[in-house]
């Protein structure tokens, strides 16, 4: 018995040793398996900050991964055009997309409030909803029907209001008044009396230049320079009412997502965390500069809104927001959300940040 005891014991020994081995092999070939991914972008590849954003992003997954994640970027229209990123993404034609959330109002009602609202938080404050007020686990909520996975990869802070070819000095003057300006915010503005238009970032200089388009807001001054709209319209205006804090999102397909191991997974999220806070800070650095740049050297007009306009476009917003949020389910809870954490941040922030800024 004892030396059958000893063959048995020693059988399983080899058995269970034979297994490890396996599993170790098996968990080695997936460390060293290379991954090779496309990223397709709603702007041009090398537009300052939100294009060159993707770049570093990439750079630190390369970086961490030691290449075992090789992404490969491509611009509004190489691969596919700027507001076909969800859908491409979605369906695996790329594995990730580089975009903003409210492009896809036609099929997400509620992914307009996560590029901000009207009148609502700054970059500061969107960071902190999203990583803790709920707001990443509502975005991922309303993705998940789609097989996508989203992180938030950058923010642009505060807007400018946009670039005019006529002063407003009225809210008369919102009349008629043709503007690119998508979103919720698209929405105000007609019912000021306005047309919105949409259009990617790559036609907004020609649409300004020739008439089709009466206005446009964009980013801010690093990235409205970089377009060149100093050149197709007089006047800029401030403040950027309708995206005081946009959300930059990355969308990953989620079954190639599922494929990745979990260091590599832990290595995107870590990546997206850190790029998000560089481009909020090169945002801020690169708007000073250029602001500058466009007063002194291009003598751009940078005006403010009359507080009548803006009385009466956060009358507007407070009405728009309200209807949309009762649209359906998730609209209401997202903007439930959101607009909770809002009023509570808001009144901290009366003590804290704004009343610094008063003071100072």
């Amino acid at each position: 018995m004892k030396k059958i005891l000893l063959i048995l014991v020693a059988a399983m020994t080899v058995l269970v040793s034979g297994c490890n081995q396996g599993a170790g092999t098996n968990n080695q070939v997936q460390e060293q398996k290379t991954y090779r991914w496309k990223m397709v972008m709603a702007w041009p590849k090398n537009f300052p900050a939100l294009g060159t954003s993707a770049e570093v992003f990439v750079n630190h997954v390369n970086s961490m991964s030691n290449g075992r994640l090789q992404i490969k970027v491509y611009g509004a229209g190489e691969l596919v055009p700027a507001f076909e990123v969800f859908d491409a993404v979605s369906q695996g034609t790329a594995q990730m997309g580089h975009s903003s959330p409210y492009y896809w109002k036609g099929k997400i009602t509620a992914s307009q409030f996560f590029t901000t609202t009207p009148y609502g938080m700054t970059a500061l404050e969107m960071n902190s909803w999203m990583q803790q007020g709920g707001g990443q686990e509502l975005l991922q909520e309303l993705y998940d029907p789609f097989n996508l996975v989203v992180f938030p990869i950058g923010n642009t802070g505060m807007q400018m209001a946009g670039w005019f070819n006529k002063e407003i000095n009225s809210v008369a003057d919102l009349k008629g008044l043709k503007m690119r300006i998508p979103g919720l915010g698209g929405e105000v503005l007609a019912r000021a009396g306005g047309t919105p238009v949409m259009l990617p970032g790559g036609e907004i200089f020609t649409a300004l230049q020739t008439g089709t388009i009466d206005a446009t807001e964009w980013v801010g001054p690093y990235n409205d320079l970089a377009f060149g709209l100093h050149k197709a319209a007089k006047y800029y205006y401030y403040p950027g009412w309708h995206e005081p804090g946009s959300l930059i999102e990355l969308l990953i397909n989620k079954d190639a997502y599922a494929e990745l191991p979990d260091d590599l997974k832990a290595i995107v999220q870590v990546a997206a965390q850190a790029t998000n806070q560089h481009i909020v800070a090169e945002m801020t650095a690169r708007n000073m500069r250029a602001l500058k740049e466009l007063q002194e050297k291009h003598g751009v007009q940078v005006k403010a809104l009359p507080d009548d306009v803006l009385k009466r476009l956060k009358t507007i917003s407070t009405e728009v927001l309200e209807e949309v949020a009762a649209e359906d389910a998730m609209s209401k809870k997202v903007y439930a959300s959101q607009k909770g954490y809002a009023d509570d941040i808001k009144a901290y922030h009366e003590v804290s940040e704004q009343a610094f800024l008063n003071a100072r």
